[in-house]
């Protein structure tokens, strides 16, 4: 766990896609809690159907990807709270910086990540023959990777303060260190967890040298915007066109530019003045 500023006691600001992310994931947690209080079995099986398991994804439960990093096991409140801390933090950071889209679009393409890391290695393993461990996905920790590769790439010097030792480090060694724990974990029992983190880093670093500045949905919305632009602007020629036919048929010649605004004619002017 870290805390990020000169102030060892500083939390960054609760807004925007931070503030989003965090409340989505309290409310998972607690309507998983809820339902386990009043129908156990119904709680497991919830759990069971959107935790996500590579086996299960490749037999066609596809929303897995999109629902994993939202079940939280209720039996670990410690881990949780620090969980979702993690998050407040290094969002919270790069919102200071970034726009809420891109912190939005970094964090769903690091969860993601983790999935498709996730299903490589276990689709590998089924090819090569060797043995793997499939176990569960879930929580938020490949998104919170994909987050804090992205301070390590973009903001390597700042310093971070190691909770609880009053020890100071530079972001790029702490996301080191985190990649290092998760390489070593590819020579114990839990190879898939440990690929599946690599796999969200890998993602968070493939979006911030590769996603617009502002993120990925607010550049489909321009480009979709664009796209209807250009549409109306051929509409608008189209009917222009038919437009100078029309009046061609009336005795009267007209023309319009290429945007299919008419152009006007002196002679024409005369005419009706």
């Amino acid at each position: 766990m870290t805390r990020i500023g000169a102030s060892p006691f500083a939390f960054p600001e609760f807004s925007g896609a931070t503030r989003r992310l965090v409340l989505w994931n309290l409310f998972a947690y607690f309507a998983l809690a809820l339902t386990g209080l009043a129908f156990p079995n119904l709680a497991i099986s919830v759990s069971f159907h959107l935790a996500f398991f590579p086996s299960a994804f490749l037999h066609g439960w596809l929303w897995q990807p999109l629902t994993y990093s939202l079940v939280h096991p209720t039996s670990a409140l410690l881990g949780t709270l620090l969980e979702l801390l993690s998050l407040w933090f290094v969002a919270g950071f790069l919102e200071n910086y970034h726009h809420s889209t891109w912190i939005t679009g970094l964090y769903a393409v690091s969860v993601l990540g983790t999935a498709a890391a996730a299903t490589a290695i276990y689709a590998a393993s089924a090819t090569l023959g060797f043995s793997l461990n499939e176990i569960p996905l879930y929580g938020c920790m490949g998104g919170i990777f994909g987050l804090l590769v992205a301070i390590g790439a973009l903001y390597g010097d700042m310093q971070f303060m190691l909770f609880p030792l009053p020890i100071g480090i530079k972001a790029r060694y702490l996301v080191a260190i985190y990649v290092l724990v998760s390489i070593a974990m590819l020579f114990g029992e839990q190879k898939m967890y440990a690929f599946a983190q690599l796999g969200g880093a890998l993602a968070g670093m493939l979006y911030i040298r590769t996603a617009p500045r502002r993120g990925i949905s607010l550049a489909l919305s321009e480009g979709w915007y664009a796209v209807r632009n250009r549409y109306y602007r051929w509409k608008r020629r189209h009917a222009a066109r038919k437009f100078e036919v029309y009046m061609r048929s009336q005795g009267r010649t007209i023309h319009f530019d290429g945007k299919g605004k008419q152009i006007d004619d002196e002679n024409d002017k005369k005419r009706w003045n």
